[in-house]
């Protein structure tokens, strides 16, 4: 349509052409300009909402910009960052094989994946909460091959989970003692913590001293992060 509105000989001249008779397109060219900044503006409005969806996704777990954090964030190993416990490994085991940053393979073939958006967790943390430490809280029945896995899977930023941790209490306990541990380690009192474990008798265990304890039968989903976080922000 606009090939028709124009001329080789420039637009002086195709506005000459316009007077001298072509009433139609003439009378067709606002009707032409406005549909052009009505969908132009359409487009702009559409570019702006999925900008801002986006932004909205990839900030989800960058929460509480100006809220208070925990100090210290714990988690369980088995079922909670990774899937399926080490005890249902025997019969394979170590030496463990690189898959993906998700995945790795014991002796046997048996996969062991990171559940949820566990690395993405760790990377947040380390990049957007520089004031809190990281701690795995585990009574795992294979301590050294729990060890090798958080040696072989990585973060999405391609972090060895071992490089996100800032302590570690692996033993078998009550997870109250592995609390108390690190609150004489670190000085961070119980009301500045969180914790989260798939196994409901350690959050009620943990919860009686007064550790903020966040259920997660299915591990580190979004959902269970986000909810946790905000849980703990409401006794702020």
């Amino acid at each position: 349509i606009l090939s028709r509105l124009t001329d080789d000989r420039g637009p002086a001249v195709a506005g000459t052409v316009l007077k001298r008779g072509q009433n139609k397109q003439l009378a067709a060219f606002p009707f032409l300009l406005t549909w052009l900044l009505g969908y132009s503006k359409f487009s702009t409005i559409r570019s702006l909402s999925r900008i801002l969806h986006l932004g909205a996704v990839s900030s989800g777990l960058s929460m509480m910009t100006t809220a208070p954090k925990p100090k210290l964030v714990a988690f369980d190993l088995d079922g909670t960052i990774w899937s399926p416990d080490m005890y249902m490994l025997w019969g394979g085991g170590s030496p463990f094989k690189f898959v993906n940053n998700e995945e790795l393979r014991d002796c046997s073939g048996a996969k062991v994946k990171l559940l949820g958006i566990s690395g993405e967790i760790l990377d947040t943390i380390a990049t957007d909460w520089q004031d809190t430490k990281v701690a795995w809280v585990s009574c795992t029945d294979e301590p050294t091959w729990a060890d090798e896995c958080m040696k072989k899977f990585k973060t999405p930023m391609g972090i060895p989970l071992v490089e996100r941790v800032d302590e570690q209490c692996i033993y078998k306990a009550n997870k109250q003692t592995h609390f108390r541990e690190l609150q004489k380690r670190t000085g961070i009192a119980f009301e500045d913590m969180i914790f989260f474990d798939n196994e409901r008798g350690n959050i009620i265990s943990v919860e009686q001293i007064g550790v903020c304890s966040i259920y997660c039968p299915n591990g580190m989903t979004r959902k269970i992060w986000e909810s946790g976080i905000k849980t703990w922000s409401s006794t702020k």
